[in-house]
């Protein structure tokens, strides 16, 4: 499967980090993105969308990530979820993981750690 057959949600309260995000993955091609700015608009997006790959924040309004994984896991359990944050305290991320994220991404981004996860996920459909 190609980078550009594939809807990629991006969810972060940040403009920017969501911008970040869309101008790293634009560098392997033309995924479709969808965006949302807390845990509850990714439930509501994925349920209406169905992205094949999904990158979520942890601390966000509404509903941070865990209860968005929690929610998007229990709507579709083959959901491919991917941890973008700053936040990486032992417990968020073994929450995390245990509900269903399949990988975390430290920011600030690093370029060639988003690129990875991404081939990877690729490589993987």
């Amino acid at each position: 499967m190609s980078i550009d057959d594939i809807k990629i949600l991006i969810t972060d309260d940040s403009i920017l980090a969501r911008k970040q995000l869309k101008d790293i993955i634009s560098t392997l091609g033309s995924p479709t993105f969808i965006e949302a700015t807390d845990g509850q608009s990714a439930i509501d997006k994925y349920k209406e969308t169905k992205p094949d790959l999904v990158f979520l924040d942890i601390v966000m309004p509404k509903k941070d990530g865990n209860m968005a994984i929690e929610e998007i896991m229990s709507f579709d359990p083959d959901a491919t979820i991917i941890i973008a944050s700053s936040v990486g305290t032992q417990s968020q991320l073994k929450l995390a993981i245990s509900s269903g994220a399949k990988d975390f991404i430290q920011k600030p981004l690093d370029k060639g750690q988003v690129i990875n996860v991404i081939n990877k996920f690729l490589e993987g459909r």
